[in-house]
């Protein structure tokens, strides 16, 4: 099964700035790789918590569409809230 997600890139980085984003039901990730620039992009938090319950998300490739061009990536890493059921940054890699 292969997974589309629909992303924005996002231009204000730093704590305060992902700490919006977050309050906004927005979930901020990064895809890096080697011999490529790092892109920073958010996610609505509706659209990853559903999908990441499949063992699936971790161990494919996933299409990211940012602004209408497909990013092809695997998640590299993700930090969970504690407690509550949140996601709070999710890391790419490019494949």
């Amino acid at each position: 099964m292969s997974y589309t997600i629909a992303a924005q890139i996002r231009t204000e980085i730093g704590k305060g700035s992902s700490r919006r984003l977050r309050h906004a039901n927005k979930v901020p990730a990064v895809i890096y790789g080697p011999g490529k620039e790092a892109i920073s992009i958010v996610f609505d938090h509706k659209d990853i918590i559903n999908i990441q319950a499949n063992d699936e998300f971790y161990n494919t490739d996933l299409t990211i569409s940012l602004d209408g061009k497909d990013v092809l990536v695997r998640v590299q890493d993700m930090q969970r809230h504690a407690f509550k059921p949140l996601i709070e940054h999710i890391d790419f890699k490019f494949a």
